[in-house]
């Protein structure tokens, strides 16, 4: 089952991340309050659906709402999410494969929209 959880740090900030079943797929960096959190949520359901898909290893560009596939400096593969403004919002763990983190973008798009949001502290 998919889900965004809103986490509260050690810091008293709030992070966002979007699980499966406990497996953590992409997460957001902290914001100060937990209303910039729950923004952050409601523009990924809204705009991950229908956003681009940039690879850049392949020297693709793109510009609005994007998911970007990129190289780890290990040499693995990883996704971020930007928004228009060119923000990123969250980004995933790194994947060996890239079909891997392919599938990671496939997963978001396709379940974030109806995803239940946690809020948890």
């Amino acid at each position: 089952m998919h889900k965004f959880k809103i986490v509260k740090t050690e810091k008293g900030e709030y992070r966002v991340q979007f699980v499966y079943n406990a497996e953590v797929m992409v997460w957001s960096e902290n914001y100060a309050s937990k209303a910039s959190a729950k923004n952050c949520v409601e523009s990924i359901k809204k705009n991950a659906p229908t956003a681009a898909i940039v690879d850049l290893t392949q020297q693709e560009t793109g510009s609005g709402y994007r998911f970007e596939i990129d190289e780890a400096k290990n040499g693995e593969t990883f996704v971020r999410f930007r928004a228009a403004n060119g923000e990123i919002m969250v980004r995933s763990e790194t994947y060996k494969a890239k079909s891997s983190a392919k599938n990671c973008v496939t997963s978001v798009q396709k379940n974030a929209p109806e995803a239940a949001v946690v809020e948890e502290g």
